[in-house]
């Protein structure tokens, strides 16, 4: 069986996502098998495996790190949120229903089975496998029925370390007061502590780090100095949608509009990695200024998100933006907003029909079946966009409720690789003023995205710097920074002293 460590934090975004992957990093690099764990995940950042289950795209970066395949062993419970009181519950990568909290909590224990099971799984097959927690274990209210922290901890007598994020402020306080609000079996389950996102000078922090072991008698694991390291953001917390707002404009200017219910803005990273791109996440009109191209992301409420689209004034402003040239671009619930209309018989968002942008001559469906695929298509090469790419497939996945229907004038994007089939699905349509596709994770893939940035930069008239990284080269390097970083921030003698592979 297969040993184990938790990370747990004292707060949402304390760093909980980015230590785990870094321990992953650093016991892969020391010859381990080692897997990452979540029990219960709430993010609209998803993925798809290559059985085509769909699971939290924070522990699919994980497993990256780890070098493995993604499972959804990995994360057995995700909770999509699709309203203020309620999300849609995906169990072992398919989709259980959608629930309200309250509901939700009250069959949460019932879910044990799973969790155990898929734990018990990884454990067979793995060296080490490490636990990521969520949120905060001191939330009170939520302790008696806990599955996904210290509950979760003492279901499978793990060692707990914990997280504090110091930028925010009050790091000892939030240390010392969640360790405290614990029952004394879980404080006791707590062998370490890190402190998080350091800047400064480590000999001023010193006599607090000796105070708060002193006080909590658990010893701090080190401190983790703030380092910018590029993986993939696990939630709508992420940092990099408010950093990218002002930047610079750059040769190629790219806005990609900050739904409020955005999911899968990770599809967008690889752009953010070009020099020669300024990538920006706008919400309002008055931001979006006159980018080259517009992107319009997935949604976890397309109808929604589309509303408020119209009501803010950005469809309006983005209509004309397209009549002087800049490239529309819809990805998933995006793409299902670019045509004449959507209709929605089985009230999956908003029982009847709404309007669509109406740049795409096509119409969308939306069923409560859920359409999950991860696989290699091929480029239409009769369209201008895909001219000199014959040879070139590209690679995604799918996450959509409904599908997309053609009214017959655009070409299609985008093709099944077995041509065997009669009826081939719409994964993509284009015509002269934009795009739409359901392929998450469509610019990972290097040559189409070189290819459709440079017939960008030839219509503006600008040469772009051949900056290209590919994705894969790019996450090993990030992923070795990472674990560096944690690897010389930690005492990791005495961390695998915890672990109990060492004396």
């Amino acid at each position: 069986m297969a040993k184990v460590i938790m990370v747990q934090g004292t707060m949402s975004n304390s760093g909980k996502s980015f230590v785990t992957a870094g321990l992953c990093r650093v016991f892969k690099q020391d010859g381990y098998k080692v897997a990452p764990f979540k029990s219960q995940n709430m993010a609209n950042n998803s993925y798809i495996t290559k059985d085509g289950k769909e699971m939290g795209r924070a522990q699919a970066m994980q497993a990256e790190a780890c070098d493995i395949e993604p499972s959804v062993y990995m994360n057995p419970i995700l909770l999509k949120p699709n309203s203020d009181m309620g999300s849609q519950v995906i169990i072992l990568g398919k989709v259980y229903g959608n629930m309200k909290a309250r509901e939700y909590f009250a069959k949460k224990k019932s879910y044990v089975e799973y969790i155990m099971h898929s734990y018990e799984e990884l454990s067979k097959e793995y060296d080490i496998i490490v636990v990521e927690g969520a949120g905060s274990p001191a939330e009170i209210n939520l302790m008696e029925d806990d599955i996904v922290n210290m509950g979760l901890a003492k279901m499978l007598n793990a060692p707990v370390l914990l997280v504090g994020d110091i930028d925010r402020g009050g790091v000892f306080a939030s240390l010392y007061g969640t360790v405290k609000l614990l029952e004394p079996e879980d404080q006791k389950r707590v062998k370490g502590l890190i402190i998080n996102k350091f800047r400064g000078d480590i000999e001023i922090l010193k006599p607090g780090i000796g105070m708060i072991e002193e006080k909590l008698g658990i010893g701090v694991l080190g401190t983790i100095p703030m380092k910018y390291i590029d993986i993939d953001d696990e939630d709508s917390l992420s940092s990099r949608l408010d950093e990218n707002k002002n930047k610079a404009i750059k040769a190629i200017d790219i806005a990609v509009i900050r739904f409020e219910h955005i999911s899968n803005f990770t599809d967008f990273n690889a752009l953010s990695r070009i020099d020669s791109v300024s990538l920006r996440y706008v919400k309002r009109a008055d931001e979006l200024k006159e980018p080259d191209i517009i992107i319009l992301p997935g949604s976890k409420s397309t109808i929604s998100d589309l509303f408020k689209l119209r009501e803010s004034g950005l469809e309006s402003r983005i209509m004309k933006l397209v009549e002087k040239g800049s490239m529309l671009i819809g990805i998933c619930g995006g793409f299902q907003m670019l045509g004449k209309y959507i209709v929605d018989e089985e009230g999956v968002e908003y029982k009847g029909r709404v309007e669509g942008m109406g740049l795409l001559n096509a119409y969308t469906k939306f069923s409560t079946d859920k359409s999950l695929n991860n696989g290699v298509y091929k480029l239409n090469t009769k369209v201008e966009l895909c001219k000199g790419l014959s040879n070139t497939s590209v690679e995604g996945y799918e996450i959509h409720m409904g599908q997309t229907y053609s009214l017959g004038d655009d070409e299609q994007l985008l093709l099944e690789e077995d041509t065997k089939s009669d009826s081939q699905r719409v994964l993509g349509l284009i015509n002269k003023k934009c795009f739409g596709t359901y392929l998450h994770g469509i610019f990972d893939n290097e040559e189409f995205t070189r290819n459709l940035l440079n017939k960008v930069a030839e219509k503006k008239g600008v040469e772009l710097k051949e900056d290209f990284l590919s994705t894969e080269d790019y996450k090993k390097r990030e992923y070795d920074k990472l674990a560096d970083l944690v690897r010389n921030s930690l005492d990791m003698e005495k961390l695998y002293k915890i672990l109990e592979l060492k004396d």
